[in-house]
């Protein structure tokens, strides 16, 4: 929703991957996503890795929930001809996946260089870009930044060292930092300061919500994709709650790749050598940051150099209000909006 409704993003395209649910789920759930917030008609998912290079597909459904949108309403069905209409297909009638479809977009973008480079954001495990910067190096040119979230500077949340995204495939995560492309890396330290607050959650449920204290029950919403993102934050919240201890609401992760490509003032970074442990009994997956400079390095963004910018601070307030203008945006143009008569059903 964020990439579709900040005015200088050009979405082209999203694959879909293995993680929080299995990847027929995950491509599903972004398609009936691109319908409810009203994306062009022209855009298409592809589906990608259905599991890690080397190692077993994992799934989070404590968290997310078994199908990877746990407690949401308000979606339209999976089988919805809006939903499908959002696959492109080949000849045979397969869905056209998550390599073709980025080679095609990337290529069309960047025109063999008479066009634009693009911003490849990851938001889950990083199978599909590892495999793309594999085949295709001669499009690494075309790329402008890797953004990822994921890992984090001495903590992790689905090990006692690892972050789930890098967890669930180490050594996609490795094979990217090592290519010769500034990348930039979202850590945990930073998404647990995006707490999505009572107060902001009133602002996500009404556009007019005005309080002066924090303690408020949380207001009806005021149209059918409101409601439907309300779900889904509540149910995250519970998760989070009840897993991690977060008292105050849950931490928006994924959302932040997005804003740092559209804003990227709202962040404080710096460059760091960082590496996957691909080996350690305890410790596989953990994002090794060198803040300390020990390793000699390069001046590259690659193999041999200080491969990624590593966020260590965010304007949380500024990341709120670009969240919150991206969801009146989509509230114009959203079909959750438009269906005659739909209920609006709150259990806050």
């Amino acid at each position: 929703m964020l990439a579709l409704h900040c005015t200088n993003i050009h979405l082209l395209g999203i694959s879909t991957t293995h993680g929080n649910a299995s990847s027929n789920h995950t491509a599903i759930n972004a398609a009936r996503c691109l319908f409810s917030f009203g994306a062009p008609k022209h855009l298409r998912v592809y589906p990608g890795a259905t599991q890690p290079l080397l190692l077993e597909a994992k799934h989070d459904p404590e968290i997310h929930g078994e199908d990877g949108l746990g407690g949401v309403e308000g979606l339209p069905a999976p089988d919805d001809p809006g939903v499908l209409a959002f696959f492109e297909t080949n000849k045979d009638g397969g869905h056209v996946r998550a390599l073709d479809g980025m080679v095609k977009c990337i290529k069309q973008a960047w025109r063999k260089g008479d066009g634009h480079k693009v911003s490849v954001i990851s938001s889950g495990p990083m199978t599909n870009i590892a495999l793309f910067v594999s085949v295709y190096p001669d499009l690494l040119d075309a790329v402008e930044e890797f953004v990822f979230m994921g890992g984090a500077v001495g903590l992790g949340n689905r090990s006692s060292v690892a972050e789930y995204n890098i967890l669930c495939d180490p050594h996609s995560a490795q094979i990217v930092l090592n290519v010769p492309v500034k990348k930039t890396m979202i850590p945990l330290n930073v998404t647990h300061t995006a707490i999505v607050t009572k107060r902001i959650h009133s602002q996500l449920l009404s556009s007019t919500f005005v309080s002066e204290s924090g303690d408020h029950v949380l207001p009806v919403p005021s149209t059918q994709l409101r409601h439907t993102l309300s779900t889904l934050i509540g149910f995250f919240a519970a998760s989070y709650k009840s897993t991690f201890g977060f008292n105050d609401g849950p931490p928006l992760h994924d959302a932040l790749t997005v804003a740092y490509v559209s804003n990227p003032d709202l962040f404080k970074t710096a460059r760091h050598r960082v590496d996957i442990e691909l080996t350690g009994t305890h410790s596989v997956g953990q994002t090794v940051v060198d803040i300390w400079k020990y390793r000699t390095c390069d001046g590259t963004w690659g193999r041999n150099g200080r491969n990624c910018l590593v966020a260590e601070s965010l304007d949380v307030n500024g990341f709120f209000g670009l969240l919150l203008d991206a969801i009146s945006s989509c509230d114009e143009v959203s079909p959750l909006n438009q269906s005659i008569g739909a209920p609006l059903i709150y259990s806050g």
